[in-house]
This record gives C-alpha cells, sequence and structure tokens, in this order.
C-alpha cells in the first residue's frame, strides 16, 4: 500500500509522482519493485538495461532486496549495466564507498557479468578520474560528440542541505553543461568525490527519488512544496523523463496532504 501524491506538478517543476510508503521496508520494496519493472521494460524494448546508482543509507534497503528472489530471477541481469551517479574517492572496502556497499548488499549476490559493472575511478587524481569515466560512458553508450549517456533509470536520494548525488548548493559543478562526471569535493564525509553532472541527470528516461527518515523531512517539503529555489534537487528535470519520489511516512511528515490519491 502507499499514498500516491500528484501527478500534479510534473514538468517544469520537475516533481513528478510523489509516493508515501508506511516505512523504509516497504519504501524499499516498492523501489526494488520500479528498478524491475524498468530492467524488464528496456530490455523487452531494445534489448538492455541501463541504470546509475547512488550511495547513502536510504538504497540499501531496496540493494539488499535486489540480492534476494524475485528480484535474482526475475532481473535479467546478463542484460544490465550498472554506473554510479557520485562516488567519494575512496577504497572500495572503505564504509564510505558507494561501490563497495552496493558490492556487499547485492552485487556480490546476483548473476551480473564483471564488465557490465561500471565504478567510477577512484585511484587516479580527481581530473584524471572523472575524464576516465566520460571516456567510459561515451564507450559503453557509442553516443554521439556532445550527445550524452540515455539511462532507463537513475537513483537519487537528497541530503539535508538539498545536494543530490554529489551536486552541493553554491558549488560551480551545478551550472556545468557539457561534461558529463566532474570532480568535486563536500558532503559527509568531506572528501574528493566525482559526480554526474545534469546534462546526465535530465537526459535519464526514469529518475528515482528515495528519501526516508524525519531528518528528511524537512528538505522535502522545501524541495516538493517550496518556490524553486536552485536547491540541486530541484534541478533534476529530465527533458524527455519522468520523476518519482518515494518517500517514507516519515520524510514525507512536513508534506501537505490535500491532494493524495490511494494506491492498494
Amino acid at each position: 500500500m502507499g499514498e500516491k501524491i500528484g501527478p500534479e506538478g510534473t514538468g517544469k517543476s520537475g516533481r513528478g509522482e510523489v509516493w508515501i510508503l508506511p516505512d523504509a521496508l516497504h519504501l524499499a520494496r516498492r523501489g526494488a519493485d520500479m528498478f524491475a519493472r524498468a530492467a524488464q521494460q528496456s530490455i523487452a524494448l531494445k534489448g538492455n538495461f541501463a541504470v546509475a546508482l547512488s550511495g547513502g543509507s536510504t538504497p540499501r534497503g531496496m540493494h539488499r532486496l535486489l540480492a534476494q528472489e524475485p528480484f535474482v530471477s526475475g532481473i535479467p541481469w546478463d542484460r544490465t549495466q550498472l554506473f554510479w551517479v557520485d562516488e567519494r574517492l575512496v577504497p572500495a572496502r572503505d564504509a564510505a564507498s558507494n561501490y563497495g556497499a552496493a558490492e556487499k548488499d547485492f552485487l556480490e549476490h546476483v548473476p551480473i557479468p564483471s564488465g557490465h559493472i561500471h565504478p567510477m575511478p577512484v585511484e587516479t587524481p580527481p581530473d584524471e578520474g572523472a575524464r576516465m569515466y566520460r571516456r567510459e560512458l561515451k564507450k559503453s553508450f557509442k553516443t554521439k560528440e556532445g550527445e550524452p549517456p540515455l539511462f532507463d533509470l537513475i537513483c537519487l536520494g537528497i541530503g539535508k542541505d538539498g545536494h543530490t548525488g554529489s551536486l552541493f548548493p553554491g558549488q560551480s559543478s551545478l551550472d556545468e553543461r557539457e561534461k558529463w562526471v566532474l570532480p568535486v569535493k563536500g558532503g559527509t564525509p568531506y572528501a574528493d568525490r566525482l559526480t554526474m553532472t545534469y546534462p546526465v541527470l535530465n537526459n535519464g528516461k526514469r529518475i528515482l527519488f528515495l528519501a526516508s527518515g524525519s531528518e528528511k523531512a524537512g528538505i522535502v517539503g522545501r524541495v516538493l512544496q517550496g518556490r524553486l529555489s536552485g536547491l540541486p534537487a530541484q534541478r533534476v528535470r529530465p527533458v524527455g523523463g519522468t520523476v518519482v519520489w518515494l518517500l517514507d511516512k516519515e520524510a514525507a511528515s512536513l508534506l501537505e496532504k490535500g491532494k493524495q490519491v490511494h494506491d492498494t
């Protein structure tokens, strides 16, 4: 079960559909279902599925479910290509590694070919790592010059300051229009990072935001119901794609409830 707000507010606001789930477990289940459905639809349509993952604690519940049935056998992993939206420049075994967390949570437990996993380079200087990942995207997607990669699904979170991926408020990376991946520094822990930029995020077919916990309620309310103020998460507005927000009740506690549609 869940509550759906919208689709009022789609389009220029970037709000899209907002689903409110009872708790983090239900949120994780809905996210895994949407991941599987996107994979099956993409593969039926064009033979492959390209997804970009984010880090943080919220998506880990979804990732752990992907390592269980029905998702292990229900997702065509041999036709799935996995990339990362952002990464801290730390070793994979470091607790702060987005790739390392995903590897532990589900990559070790699903039949995905190793060549289909594309972690961001973390053992090179940040500028070189960004160039390497831009080349990796160009090679994998066989894009034309200046044409950003087209992801079937991009999974995002949101920080208490409104950042998403590693696009932080006030940084020059928010204004990048050409380079698909940039080196940045910030966040918690404060560290060197690589992040995809809006030319990639806003070219996605499906954008899935996940947020849980009462500590996210303030920023979720501000992003979804406040005026457009340039917060990084508000600037994710895919030109030809859709945006879906999955929230648990705590994260959604400050949203207005006047236009909810119930779904069973």
